[in-house]
């Protein structure tokens, strides 16, 4: 539609310029006559140079006696036509057809033309259509087709219970008489909240594509503009629209951006967006009813909505969307590799139970930089090598094998990682350890990488305080084996996630005696929305820091005493890692006790030959990458 405007206004542009043209050419055209003085005329008359002439309105036109065409322009008060007939030179006279109409247009033209152009690039920097300048509040919701993929249900995997929410709406559309006989009316609205990732959009085109009705899509963020009142009526329209092609779905993505909490203070007050809100609060559930329009609308900030846009009337469900467990990772892997050309080894579940805490989209981008590396190296279809390969990268970074290390940097590394990995598989509670690798990647120079067995859903403090400790052993590693006076900025990003987990614990889940029960975490952070009055004494503000201070100490100790204890293994860990760069979890359990890795002793193969599976399990949320100040990290912070 955009295309035939387009080539709708050159055309009309061109017959402009050409009917401009002709206008002002007129006719018999002077392009290869010679101009000259009206005197020289004169002159060529009284010499007998002239044989005819012919008169056209203000020109005079005449061919010379040396066989050129002339043209002259005739004075207003010239009695040329006595002239010649005194000279007896024949004279022919042209009519005119300019009218008084065609002058009007002649001079009206020129401005019609900058009109259009003017008009046209204004309508350009609007974005064209509804939203340009004639159309400045019409809604820019674009009605969904099929034409660039159609999604359904079976597209979406890994949240059965948001799909079977859902699933009632569509068929409602479809059938609503069988809800209707019990008193059952149409949800008004379904809100998609979860974190980014996880498939809300997705979710809403599987809607449109099972559905067969009207689907309108518009980012809420469409709404707003920097002129007051425009985004209500972009409401109104896009409500106006819905109403003529119900029953339909009107999608609003990140609405959020529209239908934040009026009145509390996040960025300050804002006129535009709080009366686009309020148009939009009136039209979901206001004195005229919408029937046969429903909104659907995600968000992954459900906090910073308005209450009032939350209420049953306007948002009937509150459909959450979370990351996939296990199974549901196994089949979104499925859907995902639908297209993909698999090895006979590749096995799904292992993969899932090796990418806890990732979403859909996440488990997209894994399928996509397996297939990229399968590629790269030229295979024709993706083996369990290239999955683990993948997983290393997105989880840790890529390798950075080009930095040049010294060996002294790279025996630091070789030691500091070898302590968080030895307490990490001395105490009980720690998660597996999945690999360790002194390879630089990201912006570490090494890491130790543990994943949980089974998808973690709480902590306890006895779990945290291992934690601290595996979190420590970085730096009780280079204190015990070169000193104080030679521990370097490595355990920098320790020291970061150890400082949130402890503040976590003693803050927010009452894992202090001396804190006790009380969440201090909005009031000691100067988080805006405190409770009115809730404040914390400079006494406790100190008691706090002293019992985060105890808590990492005391982790610190742990570890530099579990290290001790274990010497050797540790050595030979760390030397181990030297040789190979790259252990998984059962060959630094080999290494540690003094066996060769299965491996061989190809540091690389040892690293892209993955885990068992009762060592790649599963952690509850994803590894974060190590900031590049932290230089040699543990795993994951909570």
């Amino acid at each position: 539609m955009g295309n035939a405007r387009n080539i709708a206004f050159w055309v009309v542009l061109f017959l402009l310029i050409l009917a401009l043209f002709n206008l002002f050419s007129g006719p018999g055209g002077t392009m290869q006559s010679r101009e000259i003085p009206y005197s020289q005329f004169v002159e060529s008359v009284e010499a007998g140079e002239v044989s005819q002439v012919t008169l056209d309105g203000e020109q005079i036109r005449f061919r010379g006696s040396d066989g050129v065409d002339y043209v002259a322009i005739k004075p207003e008060d010239a009695g040329i036509t006595d002239l010649l007939i005194q000279n007896e030179i024949p004279v022919r006279a042209e009519k005119q057809q300019q009218s008084g109409f065609q002058s009007f247009l002649m001079t009206l033209l020129p401005f019609l033309l900058l009109i259009g152009v003017w008009v046209y690039f204004m309508n350009r920097m609007q974005g064209g259509g509804k939203g340009g300048a004639m159309g400045f509040g019409k809604s820019k919701a674009k009605m969904l087709t099929e034409k660039h993929g159609r999604v359904t249900f079976d597209d979406v995997a890994g949240i059965d219970e948001a799909k079977e929410e859902l699933e009632e709406i569509v068929e409602f559309l479809r059938n609503p008489q069988k809800f209707s006989r019990l008193g059952g009316k149409i949800p008004k609205g379904a809100l998609l909240v979860g974190p980014p990732g996880t498939g809300k959009t997705l979710l809403a085109r599987a809607i449109a594509g099972e559905a067969g009705v009207p689907f309108f899509t518009i980012s809420g963020s469409d709404f707003v503009e920097m002129f007051v009142g425009v985004g209500a009526s972009r409401v109104r329209d896009m409500f106006e629209q819905a109403k003529k092609n119900a029953p339909c779905i009107v999608f609003i993505d990140e609405i959020d951006a529209v239908g934040r909490h009026r009145g509390a203070g996040y960025g300050g007050g804002n006129d535009e967006r709080e009366q686009t809100l309020n148009q939009l609060l009136v039209e979901m559930d206001g004195f005229e009813a919408n029937e046969g329009v429903i909104i659907l609308a995600a968000t992954n900030r459900k906090d910073v909505l308005d209450p009032a846009l939350l209420r049953p009337g306007r948002f009937d469900r509150q459909v959450t969307v979370g990351n996939p467990d296990i199974k549901g990772r196994e089949k979104i892997l499925g859907v995902h590799a639908r297209k993909t050309p698999l090895g006979p080894d590749v096995d799904l579940r292992i993969i899932a139970r090796g990418t806890p805490g990732f979403s859909g989209a996440d488990l997209a981008n894994l399928v996509n930089e397996a297939a990229l590396m399968a590629a790269r190296v030229g295979r024709r279809f993706v083996t369990m090598e290239d999955f683990e390969n993948a997983k290393d990268k997105v989880m840790m970074g890529a390798e950075r094998r080009s930095m040049v290390l010294t060996a002294e940097q790279k025996e630091k590394t070789a030691y500091h990682e070898a302590g968080h990995a030895v307490v990490g598989m001395s105490l009980p509670e720690c998660d597996p350890v999945y690999k360790a690798t002194i390879i630089p990647r990201g912006g570490a120079l090494g890491m130790v990488v543990s994943l949980p067995e089974i998808d973690r859903l709480n902590w306890h403090k006895s779990e945290c305080e291992q934690k601290l400790a595996m979190t420590m052993a970085g730096k009780a590693a280079e204190i015990l084996k070169w000193g104080e006076d030679k521990v370097s900025n490595g355990p920098a990003g320790d020291i970061q996630q150890a400082s949130a987990l402890a503040r976590a614990m003693v803050l927010r889940w009452g894992m202090s005696e001396k804190v006790g029960n009380i969440d201090y975490a909005e009031a000691h952070e100067g988080y805006s929305g405190q409770t009115p009055g809730f404040s914390v004494s400079a006494h406790t503000k100190e008691l706090i820091e002293e019992e985060v201070k105890r808590m990492i100490e005391e982790a610190y100790d742990r570890a530099y005493s579990i290290l001790q204890e274990k010497n050797e293994e540790w050595e030979r860990l760390a030397q181990g890692l030297l040789e190979y760069e790259t252990l998984t979890g059962e060959e630094i359990r080999r290494v540690m006790n003094g066996e060769p890795p299965q491996a061989g002793d190809d540091g690389d193969d040892a690293s892209d030959q993955g885990s068992a599976p009762s060592v790649t399990a599963i952690p509850k949320t994803k590894p974060k990458k190590i900031p590049p100040e932290g230089g040699m990290e543990p795993e994951p912070s909570v």
